[in-house]
């Protein structure tokens, strides 16, 4: 695996079946392990908050998702070679727990989301094992609570959709004291799954417009969106 650096953040240059390879081998031994999912978004948002920046230093894995990585590395000369989405990985997870066994908890998003989701995870792979959910909050005021059901749940795999960078921040918070042997932020995953959000076009996502899909059905994202601009004249400038 090899690690990259765009504009100054660590981005591993992993496909989605090295990504589920490298997390089987996290289940095995060793301490528990974070993944960040890093987008052009989360790299603008580091260069200016450093606990955010600390997380992503800090951890274990950092998935490519965001076509606009993979563009950035070719200016450089350096080859990511494939994006990684967040809810793509997800659906590769869970049929990798279904045949290994491990247990799953969905931490996070709107109350009713999470179980939306958990629903359409089961009806895809029967066999997976979904020991918890829980809305819960970012907030620090509440980790011990959120951070102690999942313990008792006794989960592998934890899932935690707060929204970046504030998911990022609890994982790197409470990872130890989930006892979960891996966590990852997902963002906006369970709606996409439960489809209470819908992803853009196959098409899209190919061309790197999945962005472009999302702000068209919420334009309230702009200002989040505006990111990306600075991001591309950052790039463009060598930064």
């Amino acid at each position: 695996m090899t690690r990259l650096r765009i504009l100054g953040i660590p981005v591993d240059a992993v496909t989605e079946a090295q990504a589920v390879q490298w997390v089987r081998a996290a289940m095995v031994g060793g301490p528990p392990r974070q993944i960040v999912t890093v987008n052009p978004e989360f790299v603008m948002r580091a260069r200016s908050d450093p606990p955010f920046r600390a997380v992503l230093e800090a951890a274990d894995l950092a998935i490519p998702d965001g076509a606009g990585l993979l563009w950035a590395a070719r200016r450089r000369k350096q080859v990511i070679p494939q994006r990684v989405a967040g809810v793509d990985l997800i659906h590769a997870l869970a049929g990798e727990a279904e045949r290994a066994g491990w247990r799953v908890f969905l931490l996070g998003a709107r109350p009713g989301v999470a179980a939306a989701a958990a629903a359409v995870l089961h009806r895809r792979h029967p066999g997976l094992i979904i020991c918890g959910i829980l809305a819960g909050s970012p907030s620090p005021s509440e980790d011990a609570a959120s951070s102690a059901a999942v313990r008792a749940a006794r989960a592998d795999l934890l899932l935690v959709a707060f929204g970046a960078p504030a998911q990022d921040l609890w994982i790197a918070r409470n990872l130890e004291r989930s006892g979960a042997r891996v966590a990852m932020g997902v963002g906006g995953a369970f709606d996409f799954i439960s489809g209470q959000a819908r992803r853009a076009p196959a098409w899209m996502r190919r061309r790197g417009l999945e962005w472009l899909y999302r702000l068209s059905r919420e334009p309230w994202r702009w200002r989040r969106m505006l990111a990306l601009p600075r991001f591309v004249v950052l790039v463009l400038k060598g930064a």
